[in-house]
C-alpha cells in the first residue's frame, strides 16, 4: 500500500506542498518562531479541511524536535531546488516526516489532497494518570471538520470533570 503522503504529492500539488512545508519548517527555525504564525500562506485546492490560524507552534514541542527539523530543512533544500513536480521516493519520505514534526508541533492534522486520512485541523493530546479537578480536551465557539480530541486518563476521581470536546456549534466545512 503506497505511503499516504505519495498519493498527495505525485499529482500536480507536489510543488505546493514542499513549499508549504518547507515554509513552515523556516518559520520555525527562524527567531520569530515563538510568535503566532496569522498568515500562513495555504494555496488553494492543497489542504483537505481546515488549518486553525494562527499556527502557535508548542515551544517544548518544538525545542525537543528542532534538531530533526534542521537536518529535514537541509535535506529537502536539496531535493526541492529542481523540479519539485518529480516525486522522488527520497523526497516523499522525507516531506512525509517534515509533515508528522509539524503536525506535532502545532497540533494539527495537515492533510493534502488525495491522501486517505482524517481533514486538516486542530487536534488534542492528553494522556493523565488521576484527575482530580477538571481537564477539557477542547473548548471553542466553533469547532471545525478535522478537530479530534484523544484523551488518555487511568483514573477519574470522584467529583472530578473530564470533557473531550465541547463547542457551541461543530460545523462540516
Amino acid at each position: 500500500m503506497p505511503d499516504p503522503m505519495e498519493i498527495a504529492v505525485v499529482s500536480s500539488v507536489l510543488p505546493a506542498v514542499a513549499t508549504f512545508v518547507m515554509q513552515r519548517m523556516e518559520r520555525l527555525l527562524s527567531s520569530s518562531a515563538s510568535e503566532p504564525e496569522d498568515d500562513a500562506d495555504v494555496p488553494s485546492g492543497t489542504l483537505v479541511g481546515r488549518l486553525q490560524l494562527p499556527l502557535q507552534p508548542d515551544g517544548d514541542r518544538l525545542q525537543a524536535r528542532r534538531g530533526e527539523l534542521e537536518l529535514l530543512q537541509d535535506i529537502l533544500a536539496d531535493h526541492t531546488h529542481g523540479d519539485a513536480a518529480a516525486a522522488s521516493p527520497s523526497l516523499l519520505r522525507h516531506l512525509a516526516r517534515a509533515r508528522d514534526i509539524l503536525e506535532d508541533v502545532y497540533s494539527q492534522r495537515i492533510t493534502f489532497v488525495g491522501e486517505d486520512r482524517p481533514a486538516s485541523g486542530p487536534f488534542v493530546r492528553q494522556k493523565v494518570t488521576t484527575l482530580s479537578g477538571e481537564a477539557t480536551g477542547m473548548d471553542a465557539d466553533e469547532i471545525a471538520q478535522g478537530s479530534h480530541v484523544d484523551q488518555d486518563v487511568e483514573t477519574v476521581d470522584a467529583g472530578a470533570k473530564l470533557i473531550g470536546m465541547k463547542a457551541r456549534r461543530i460545523t462540516q466545512q
